[in-house]
């Protein structure tokens, strides 16, 4: 029988993708949602979390899906309502609040899932899978794209715990953390609007154990085509993925991939978690985004007015 399922924040994220994925899902059944802005196209639409948790008891899950900032809160009250939650990334605003919400599912007995998207691109587990038994020399990410066409007029995005630049930059990190050998952040800059509070740009340089180089080139300023790129260098060849992880490239060659289905994987997977009674909350990513803010020097850039622009094709 499917799971019963709420989602909160209708955003542009959620009506991209979460609908769709939800509607093709066997595993889940859309009763109703909560969000500020539109209209759930499934049962009723609330205002606020709290009002639907108490007027909808047969909710079993719910999915997040509304800005960083606000997410604690609901997350908190699902989970004390007994509902299984699934966290849209990043799953917090910070690490705090992503382990106290781990600790409180445990104690309730109940799923958490942080939902890394990027993870389910197609070409990242034939990464993997590539890369193991391999020796990595370096490795650089190149992922910089337009704030205007992903986030036209959302100002969450720039106030304090939206992340700027790691709002997209945390899924080449979710990826590289999932391919690569642990690393660490030695150094790097953020590049803050004269009239933001979160960084527009971030140049960083890691380190693996192994003495490997990483670096990071994320930059929300792009025009024209997007760029998302991870290259890795090893003793046995070159492994390129691009376009977010739906191509993939070794020495040059193109790879046979498996068709996309980011959150349709991402709804299949919290759907096992739940028949498992089990979690999967990877704070990994929202690490290395809190050792930037901590380590890298802060570097103020002309202003940013955020004018809508016309989509680019990737």
């Amino acid at each position: 029988m499917a799971v019963k399922l709420a989602i909160v924040g209708l955003g542009k994220i959620a009506q991209d993708q979460h609908l769709p994925a939800i509607a093709a899902s066997d595993d889940f059944e859309l009763i109703c949602g909560a969000t500020f802005q539109g209209e759930c196209p499934t049962g009723k639409t609330y205002r606020d979390v709290a009002t639907m948790l108490a007027e909808e008891p047969a909710i079993e899950a719910v999915a997040m899906c509304q800005p960083p900032q606000a997410r604690f809160a609901a997350a908190r009250d699902a989970l004390l309502a007994g509902k299984h939650v699934l966290l849209e990334k990043p799953p917090g605003a910070t690490l705090s609040e992503v382990a106290l919400l781990s600790d409180l599912a445990a104690e309730r007995n109940l799923t958490l899932f942080a939902a890394w998207h990027s993870r389910e691109a197609p070409a990242v587990e034939p990464a993997r899978a590539w890369l193991a038994g391999k020796r990595i020399l370096s490795a650089e990410i190149v992922w910089r794209e337009d704030v205007r066409v992903w986030h036209p007029g959302q100002r969450w995005i720039w106030q304090a715990g939206g992340l700027g630049v790691f709002d997209p930059g945390i899924n080449a990190l979710s990826i590289a953390t999932h391919i690569l050998p642990p690393f660490l952040l030695t150094g790097g800059t953020l590049s803050y609007p004269s009239n933001q509070q979160s960084p527009i740009a971030a140049d960083l340089s890691f380190v693996m154990a192994d003495g490997a180089a990483l670096t990071a080139d994320l930059d929300f300023r792009q025009t024209g085509p997007q760029t998302w790129n991870i290259r890795i260098e090893t003793d046995q060849g070159r492994l390129v993925l691009s376009r977010g992880g739906a191509e993939m490239t070794v020495d040059g060659v193109g790879q046979m991939l498996p068709a996309e289905a980011e959150y349709r994987g991402l709804y299949a997977r919290f759907a096992s978690l739940i028949a498992a009674n089990a979690q999967d909350v990877d704070r990994a990513p929202l690490r290395h985004v809190a050792d930037a803010f901590l380590r890298a020097e802060r570097i103020e850039v002309e202003a940013f007015h955020d004018e809508p622009a016309v989509p680019a094709m990737a």
